[in-house]
Formats: structure tokens, C-alpha cells, sequence
């Protein structure tokens, strides 16, 4: 069956929303999980973690950055038309329960897997600390969604352009500073945010999670793109996570592998646009 979609827009410069009409994956979803789409039926499968679900409706929100060559095509779509596949809801879910005080951090588009996970620790009773960053206020998402399903909003620019002119990190060091009780923090963004994240808040008594969806590949554990060192052992992403104890991630290594395929990634772009340029897309 294709799958169609239903809304489409840009909430930020190369930032897009997409409403999927997906009833299955809809019914069945869960903060802290992904899907596997693939525009047509020569097209690359690529994972995108499920920014929002009704499943009244039969509906699952992505949010994606064009990055790659398949991001750059799915902005090019149009809503009313149609995605080849679209497959889960795939990982495991987010370990949701009350704790008490819970803060959810999230940097650029990483912003869009905080979101589910706000709402969903709101519903199970906690408190909700959001933190959420971006490079400057044109490039801050789901601003409004984030403070309906928070406690408390608080938000960092780099350049201070709106709300704390520096990083997220410097409001969680703050709060976590202030001496009330923090169940749990959950960072989700680029790696080296959530490795510096990690680093400022390990020295707390505190739990700390991070989702490691940016290196997954295939999704279904059988590429093994997605291998990470959590604890000494080897993971795979998509099975095991994407959420893990950040203390016991190897974030060197994770960021030497997502660097590895950059080269081919850029050509395949190149190659993409040009291909543009010519009339052939």
C-alpha cells in the first residue's frame, strides 16, 4: 500500500513537517520510536523518528533536515502524494513512568524526538523541565508545542537571539545546580551536544539518557551501520535502542563512525543536483 501524505511545511530554513497518513504504525506507536521510509520503490530506506501520533486519526508526524540526497527529494514531495514505504513503528520505546522532576534537553531538529517524550512524561505524572536549542531563532522548532507539553520551557540560542545567549547545557548545569531533586535528564541532539551533556551533568546524582537515532542506517539490525559501544559492548541502535544510558556510551567512537561514509554521502548529493540541474528530477 503507499502511504499519503496529508500536510507538509517548512517550520524552519531546510527543516520540514510531514503529516503521513500511517494507521498501523499510528495505532501501534510510541514516544522514543522511529520508521523506515522509502519514497519509491528504487528509493533508499531511511529511518526518521516519529515526532508526534494520533492514533484516532490514523496519523504520524515526521521532522527531517535536508541533509542527504533522500531528505533533499522527500522536501520536493507534495501533500497528496504518496510514500512507497512506511514501515513501524520500529525500537524500542522510551522507558516512560513517573519519576518526580524530569529534564528533556534538545538541540536543533533533535528538538522533534523531545517532543513525543514531553508529553508522554507529562501524561505519566512528572514534572517537565524542556530545554531546546538552536543555532538562532530562525532555526528553533516546535517552540509553542514544547511549552504546552512542559512544565517549565526554557530555550538557548548560540548567537542570543532569543531566550539564553549560549547552549542548553548551560541552563541544565543551572538547574541541575539549584539543588531541586532531578529524577532524570534525556538529551537528544547532535552527538558532540550530547556527549558535552553528558559530561556537564554525569558528575550530578542523576539518571542520564541519550536516543542515538542520527547513526542509524537500515534499521532493523541487519546492516549493522548502526553498531555503537555502550558499556564495553557492542549495541545496534536500532534493535537495542535508540535510548541509552549516556554514561556508558562511547561517543568517540560514535562520531567517528557517522563521520566514515561523509565522502559518499556529499557525492551522492552532488550527483543528486546535478542531476536536478539537468531537467532529470
Amino acid at each position: 500500500m503507499a502511504y499519503k501524505i496529508l500536510k507538509k511545511e517548512e517550520i524552519a530554513p531546510s527543516v520540514h513537517r510531514m503529516i503521513v497518513n500511517a494507521p498501523d504504525v499510528a495505532k501501534a506507536a510510541k514516544a522514543g520510536q522511529f520508521i523506515i521510509l522509502r519514497i519509491n520503490e528504487k528509493g533508499e530506506r531511511i529511518p526518521l523518528t516519529i515526532a508526534d501520533f494520533e492514533k484516532d486519526k490514523g496519523e504520524i508526524t515526521v521532522i527531517f533536515q535536508e541533509m542527504g540526497k533522500t531528505t533533499k527529494q522527500l522536501a520536493k514531495l507534495s501533500e497528496g502524494e504518496f510514500l512507497e514505504d512506511f514501515v513501524g513503528p520500529l525500537g524500542t520505546p522510551a522507558d516512560i513512568r513517573k519519576l518526580g522532576t524530569v529534564i528533556l534537553v534538545g538541540g536543533g531538529v533533535g528538538v522533534a524526538p523531545i517532543y513525543p517524550q514531553a508529553k508522554a512524561y507529562t501524561r505519566a505524572g512528572n514534572r517537565v523541565i524542556s530545554i531546546i536549542g538552536a543555532r538562532n531563532k530562525d532555526l528553533l522548532i516546535l517552540e509553542d508545542e514544547m511549552r504546552n507539553a512542559s512544565s517549565e520551557l526554557y530555550i538557548a540560542t548560540d548567537d542570543g537571539s532569543k531566550g539564553h545567549h549560549g547552549f542548553v547545557t548551560d541552563i541544565m548545569k543551572r538547574i541541575l545546580d539549584s539543588g531541586d531533586k532531578i529524577a532524570r535528564v534525556v538529551i537528544i541532539g547532535p552527538p558532540i551536544m550530547m556527549k558535552v551533556g553528558t559530561e556537564v551533568a554525569s558528575p550530578y546524582d542523576v539518571e542520564i539518557l541519550v536516543s542515538l537515532n542520527s547513526i542509524m542506517v537500515d534499521g532493523t539490525g541487519m546492516c549493522g551501520g548502526c553498531r555503537v559501544t555502550v558499556d564495553g559492548k557492542t549495541k545496534f541502535t536500532c534493535v537495542d535502542g535508540p535510548e541509552f544510558d549516556a554514561r556508558k556510551v562511547d561517543f568517540v567512537e560514535l562520531m567517528n563512525r557517522l563521520a566514515m561514509y561523509r565522502n559518499e554521502e556529499t557525492k551522492a548529493v552532488e550527483k543528486y543536483e546535478e542531476e536536478c540541474r539537468c531537467g532529470l528530477h
